[in-house]
């Protein structure tokens, strides 16, 4: 029988390394289960490392029984997201728990407590502090591998949410394609007319380019690209900053395209990650004990058959007038010389139908659906 739960702020060195390694243990004989690197985790907590911090607050909290930890969850505040759309928001994050409802119970009772004081009346998630961070509980195909930047969880997890009383707030889907051996012909026409009708060019940058300038010039479009969306809030100049710094150096740049318009102004840009699945489970989370190893080998000798499609961000002004199109006709003979089999995206917003149609000569498949919960915060 189940003994009693108790639930403690995670406040000590101790207490985040259970923190950080709960899911190790929790999903340890779990084939789908991509973990995250354990300093990602412990660095969102840390203000040093984590520019969110400066308009977020953050507590983690652990749920024992008896000795035994047997659940986490993160409580957010993001001010500049609840001024942004008006919402007295706390959101749960990095939820993992045993199937036990006592335990999902007790965590999220800490979340709504800890909102409740600091004036929240609505609770939300899985959320991260920013858009760029995991977000979404897994409600479907559960049988399919994670990935880096997507949250996987066990089929229980959404059947504990009904049980407290949540509901769906919105769903993320994820694209997966087979790479055609051709370029479909209605991008290659579209992309021919698009560079035709408004000046159009392609270009690549260099990797210290992608560090500096134009990097930053990617992620400030993406602030303008992804605004309207979904509980965005737009990233500061250090986030930007931290954001290159952990990805550029994990890119193949030849699949970043950036598109131009006329005056040389950036109106579309692209990201392609080799998948880092398989390599991420072999890694453990840490990079020391030839985690790097697996990581590397990964990236510069045998890459895996899937392409992850990052994003792609187009300038609002520009769009639905094709500019997709212009990416798939150079990522499409791309993906083919190295020799992937698949592109999958990150996932997206099942209401962003502009981003979403935009692969239908692809034949595409609809996978992996994530949910936003939302529920009012009860008054005490």
């Amino acid at each position: 029988m189940n003994g009693p739960i108790r639930i403690e702020p995670v406040l000590t060195k101790q207490q985040m390394k259970a923190f950080v390694a709960f899911p190790h243990r929790l999903y340890k004989d779990c084939k789908q289960y991509v973990p995250d690197m354990d300093s990602d985790i412990a660095d969102m907590f840390n203000p040093r490392q984590n520019p969110g911090l400066a308009f977020s607050d953050i507590q983690g909290f652990l749920a024992y029984e008896g000795e035994d930890v047997v659940g986490r969850v993160a409580a957010i505040i993001n001010r500049r997201a609840n001024e942004t759309w008006q919402v007295s928001n706390v959101r749960f994050g990095m939820l993992d728990f045993t199937d036990n409802p006592a335990v999902s119970a007790a965590l999220i009772a800490a979340v709504e407590q800890w909102g409740r004081e600091r004036g929240m009346t609505h609770i939300q998630g899985p959320m991260g502090i920013t858009d760029f961070d995991k977000e979404g509980m897994l409600v479907d195909d559960f049988d399919r591998v994670g990935g880096m930047v997507e949250i996987y969880n066990y089929p229980y997890y959404p059947h504990h949410m009904e049980l407290l009383g949540f509901e769906k707030e919105v769903d993320w889907v994820q694209i997966r394609i087979k790479v055609p051996q051709e370029v479909p012909a209605k991008y290659a026409r579209v992309s021919a007319l698009s560079k035709e009708m408004f000046g159009l060019r392609l270009i690549k940058v260099s990797r210290r380019e992608a560090m500096g300038e134009w990097g930053r010039r990617v992620l400030q479009l993406m602030n303008q690209a992804y605004s309207p969306l979904f509980g965005f809030s737009q990233m500061s100049q250090e986030q930007i900053d931290k954001f290159l710094h952990k990805y550029v150096p994990l890119l193949d740049m030849d699949m970043v395209p950036l598109i131009l318009d006329e005056k040389g102004d950036l109106v579309c840009a692209s990201i392609t990650l080799s998948s880092l699945s398989h390599a991420l489970q072999k890694a453990k989370g840490r990079l020391s004990h030839f985690g790097w190893f697996h990581i590397l080998k990964s990236l510069k000798v045998k890459h895996e058959d899937t392409a992850q499609l990052l994003l792609i961000a187009v300038r609002p002004d520009m769009q639905g007038l094709g500019l997709p199109a212009l990416v798939f006709d150079d990522l499409i003979p791309i993906y083919n010389k190295k020799g992937y089999k698949w592109a999958e995206t990150a996932p997206q917003l099942e209401t962003n139908v502009k981003e979403l149609s935009q692969w239908k000569p692809l034949n595409p498949e609809y996978i992996k659906r994530r949910r936003c919960w939302r529920k009012a915060i009860a008054a005490q």
